[in-house]
């Protein structure tokens, strides 16, 4: 529980959240960005920390999990009060992102593994679509830089039906897999 990456996520969501609320009270396009970056920037040293010290535990994993929904759906909701014509799409990832991706996230406690990031013991397709670098890249980060650039609300909601039906899918093959076992999916 009191590790270097716990502290790095506990900072990092304090910060992150503490920008969002300070963005959403001033409309601060800046502010945001920088909750964002505070947010992304230090959901990746936590892990980086945890990995290079060999202090990954479950515990740091699932305290990792919440933090990124608590730093997200802040955020988030500084971008529906900036971008309201953006706020079904978001809408949409929100409930994709604290609902389906928190459950799926958490699904790793079924097995003997550490974290997410060592789902692709468990199912490679699944980890492949959901924690690889690239799929993490597209969970939040590409849908909230679509939201900022683009003109209309499609595109983002295109993006955000299509990493619906991902984490949809992946959840129905998580619920397909035995419990643990010498041989996982």
């Amino acid at each position: 529980m009191y590790t270097i990456p716990n502290l790095v996520t506990a900072v990092r969501t304090i910060a992150a959240v503490s920008l969002a609320a300070a963005a959403l009270v001033h409309r601060s396009v800046p502010l945001v960005a920088a909750a964002f970056a505070i947010y992304w920037i230090g959901d990746m040293l936590d892990g980086l920390a945890a990995r290079i010290l060999r202090q990954e535990t479950r515990f740091g994993a699932v305290l990792d999990i919440l933090s990124d929904r608590a730093c997200c759906s802040l955020c988030v909701a500084v971008v529906i009060v900036l971008r309201p014509d953006m706020a079904f799409p978001l809408a949409l990832f929100l409930l994709q992102f604290m609902v389906l991706d928190c459950q799926l996230s958490l699904s790793f406690l079924r097995w003997p593994i550490v974290s997410p990031n060592y789902f692709y013991v468990v199912h490679r397709a699944v980890y492949l679509w959901n924690w690889s670098p690239p799929a993490k890249a597209v969970n939040t980060s590409a849908l909230v830089v679509l939201v900022l650039l683009a003109p209309s609300p499609l595109y983002p909601l295109a993006l955000a039906l299509a990493v619906t039906a991902v984490k949809v899918i992946s959840l129905v093959t998580v619920s397909r897999l035995r419990e643990a076992g010498p041989h996982f999916a």
